[in-house]
């Protein structure tokens, strides 16, 4: 499919979801970013606003248009919250990938996504050298959070960054296809570039879990990044390379789930995927949808097929408290939120106090951070008072990207709160 072709499809997709939107603001509530601004171009419905006639606003300044749509998080707050069902998370970026094409992307992005990020193996190889170099430009500032800070002035600013792990999951955890065991299930496990390449325990606590309860194991060489880093900057051609070779590698046929524990892979395979897949010939966009609709966040998996179930034991006495951010992929995209509880319910040697607002933004929102670090902060500083307000001594969570916002957060403010995911909690128990 021609680029032209693929945007006018684009853009008449938009059109026909766009007249959903009654404009009665329910959203303004609800958006981290507008509670922070308190600018209606901030908020869904002024974005929606924008966007309606969008072919006739890309004559008129497409810059503006685009700057616009990229001051948002893509939290789903939004579409969470809509009386309407509009699925704005699926205009944003449809309209994204419009602007995208219209006006084409910038150099360093262009570089990154489609010489670095669309070449796994490249990738792979560039990141595992990283950290050989890392001591030259970056100071450890927290042994807890493990977290560096730049030696000099650096593009990422003040920020407090998780350090690379030294050996990444893909060397750790070789490929593997076992057999199923007692559970009589087998499983695609997708890692994800954050677990992989920055939380390799976190992968390895997920292996250990699946291999406890008898589950055999898909787990493919060369897997590639999702792609939801390259369809939010719009960057439809290297989502649809990455989606082709990670199709390439996966046989829904072999296995009864595809299992992962990055909330942000979870939603974008289940959600993205067939979504974003119209480029592909119809055997790649059957194959994307099967996929989808066999996708589990790992929690998800064990409670639903009954692996994990029955009354968790009482804390024990003495036992660590411990607090839980909901990801927004997680808990508004896919509706899992009593389900990782419940595994660390599991462990009686951690307790469980909510925090307030548990399922509010943590501000990161991907490239958001990079492009607007203050707003960011700003937005996580919330989700820092509540964490400290609990009393916890961890805070756990089912998303990668949102612990490196949690970390970054709780490092700057000197706060002794360790950081954890959800499975590192459970597979203390086995």
């Amino acid at each position: 499919m021609s680029g032209i072709t693929q945007l006018a499809r684009l853009l008449g997709q938009l059109e026909e979801q766009l007249i959903t939107c009654m404009r009665c603001g329910f959203c303004q509530s609800v958006c981290p970013l507008y509670g922070e601004t308190g600018r209606e171009a901030d908020v869904a419905r002024g974005k929606l606003a924008l966007l309606d006639g969008l072919a006739q606003e890309l004559l008129k300044d497409p810059q503006a248009v685009q700057e616009r749509l990229e001051r948002c998080l893509l939290c789903g707050s939004c579409a969470a919250n809509c009386p309407s069902g509009v699925k704005v998370l699926d205009i944003f970026l449809k309209a994204r990938a419009i602007l995208s094409g219209y006006l084409g992307l910038p150099p360093a992005k262009k570089l990154l996504f489609r010489q670095v990020l669309a070449r796994p193996a490249l990738f792979n190889k560039l990141l595992s050298q990283a950290p050989r170099f890392e001591k030259l430009v970056a100071k450890p500032v927290d042994s807890l959070l493990d977290t560096s800070c730049a030696r000099f002035v650096s593009p990422l600013g003040q920020r407090h960054f998780k350090r690379l792990a030294r050996v990444p999951l893909h060397r750790l955890e070789p490929p593997r296809s076992t057999q199923a065991g007692s559970s009589g299930l087998r499983v695609a496990f997708f890692a994800g570039c954050l677990i992989d390449k920055l939380y390799p325990g976190v992968g390895q606590a997920a292996l250990r879990a699946l291999e406890h309860h008898g589950v055999g194991v898909e787990m493919p060489a060369q897997e590639a990044c999702c792609g939801i880093p390259a369809l939010s900057a719009g960057d439809t051609t290297t989502f649809s390379k990455l989606l082709a070779h990670n199709l390439a590698r996966l046989d829904p046929d072999k296995f009864d789930y595809m299992v992962t524990a990055c909330a942000t892979c979870a939603s974008t395979i289940s959600k993205m995927w067939p979504l974003m897949c119209g480029s592909l010939a119809p055997a790649g966009r059957e194959k994307a949808q099967r996929l989808a609709a066999k996708t589990r966040d790992v929690s998800q998996f064990l409670l639903e097929t009954g692996l994990v179930g029955g009354e968790p034991p009482q804390a024990a006495e003495g036992a660590i408290p411990l607090t839980y951010h909901d990801p927004c992929h997680l808990k508004k995209s896919l509706a899992v939120a009593d389900q990782p509880r419940r595994l660390m319910a599991a462990n009686p040697a951690w307790r469980l106090v909510e925090m307030n607002e548990s399922d509010w933004c943590c501000g990161l929102g991907g490239s958001f951070s990079l492009e607007h670090y203050d707003l960011s902060q700003r937005i996580g500083r919330h989700k820092l008072e509540h964490i400290t307000a609990s009393g916890a001594r961890a805070v756990a969570t089912g998303c990668p990207a949102c612990m490196l916002q949690i970390s970054d957060l709780l490092s700057q403010a000197g706060q002794r709160v360790a950081v954890k995911h959800y499975l590192d909690i459970y597979a203390e128990t086995l």
